[in-house]
């Protein structure tokens, strides 16, 4: 069975860290590729990022240099990390392969 499991979510206060993982199983392979999304409540799923099979790694502006994408392929395991959290990166944090998206792990960044 293929499956996306995300974790490391949590609760930080503005201009705290977090890493999410995000761990590959079946048919995936992380050395494919990721991409990282998020959805803010009542908003449209958006964009954060992406490692590419060659390593190379995108970010969408509201997160560069900020955010790091990394992967581990022995691990089959793909990371987000986030420093300098704001409020605005609250949101629900999915991994997603181009087909297949993992359950989500809630970052709530608040005072």
């Amino acid at each position: 069975q293929v499956q996306l499991v995300e974790s490391g979510g949590g609760s930080v206060q503005p201009g705290g860290s977090l890493r999410l993982s995000c761990a590959a199983s079946g048919s995936v392979s992380v050395a494919n590729g990721m991409n990282w999304y998020r959805q803010a409540s009542g908003k449209q799923r958006e964009w954060v990022g992406r490692i590419m099979s060659g390593g190379s790694v995108y970010y969408d502006d509201s997160v560069k240099g900020r955010f790091t994408i990394s992967r581990d392929n022995a691990k089959n395991t793909v990371y987000l990390q986030m420093n300098n959290l704001k409020p605005e990166d609250t949101a629900v944090y999915y991994c997603f392969t181009g087909i297949i998206w993992g359950q989500g792990t809630q970052v709530t960044v608040s005072s």
